[in-house]
């Protein structure tokens, strides 16, 4: 399952044509400078390399894929030849990162720093029973210990601070902040790191969510509810009204769309 799944790219209207290429922020949810950079042949050919080497394989409709449609375009209207790379992405590289957590593996593709694509899946349990298979579904604990994998860096804001009460409050049904809770600790971190200017100072993700299944009083399976809630909190404490790739309220989605895939 996909969290912030790339579109896929047209392809040209006619040849010969004057055709603006495809760039980042046409097909993913990305910034800066990435976002105005055309996507070149090259920068795909690296994409398909690193899943291959990470997940055995190139995804079908992954990102690699959509990467290289859009290079192939991009080369067919001569905006970019066939062995051309961005800069940016030649510079800081691409990633897939496979992370797994309570039997699901957690894959977050990368492009110059920035998450293009984040993909949860199963990974049954065989039980004693042949070809029986047991699946379990993602509680809002095993889903903020996610979080510390996939944005564990991240220093923590107010907007983390936010989703994480809204996932405490949802795991346990009281309003009332546990004094030393998730919620607790998430608000005090992100009141310091208010005070200091240097990132490398601030209280990060993995410090305050490793370990978050047991931190937390009670705990549920992550239903669609529950991570709107979060997302609603995130988004509405964050001065871009905008979710963290990877982050709390993106966890959460993605945990609720696996399990009701799951109970279907």
């Amino acid at each position: 399952m996909s969290q912030g799944q790339p579109r896929t790219p047209q392809q040209p209207a006619g040849q010969g044509e004057n055709q603006e290429p495809i760039k980042y922020g046409d097909v993913f949810n990305v910034s800066g400078e990435l976002a105005n950079k055309p996507i070149a042949p090259q920068d795909a050919a690296m994409m398909q390399t690193a899943e291959t080497q990470v997940l055995g394989q190139t995804q079908k409709g992954g990102t690699a894929a959509v990467m290289q449609a859009a290079a192939t375009r991009n080369e067919q209207v001569g905006v970019v030849g066939h062995n051309d790379i961005t800069d940016i992405a030649g510079e800081q590289g691409v990633s897939v990162a496979e992370t797994d957590v309570a039997g699901r593996r957690i894959i977050t593709e990368a492009v110059a720093g920035q998450v293009v694509g984040q993909y949860v899946q199963a990974t049954p349990v065989m039980t004693s029973q042949v070809g029986a298979v047991q699946q379990n579904a993602i509680t809002i604990g095993e889903a903020l210990e996610a979080t510390a994998k996939t944005a564990g860096d991240k220093p923590v804001d107010q907007s983390d601070a936010a989703a994480v009460q809204a996932a405490e409050v949802r795991a346990t049904g009281s309003t009332v902040i546990i004094p030393g809770g998730l919620a607790a600790t998430a608000q005090s971190a992100a009141a310091h790191n208010a005070t200091l200017d240097r990132d490398e100072e601030k209280i990060k993700l993995n410090q305050v969510l490793t370990g978050a299944t047991a931190k937390l009083p009670a705990d549920k399976a992550v239903t669609r509810q529950d991570a709107e809630g979060v997302v609603s909190a995130e988004l509405r404490n964050n001065p871009n009204v905008a979710t963290h790739p990877g982050g709390v309220a993106a966890s959460m989605a993605a945990a609720a769309r696996l399990n009701e895939n799951v109970n279907a």
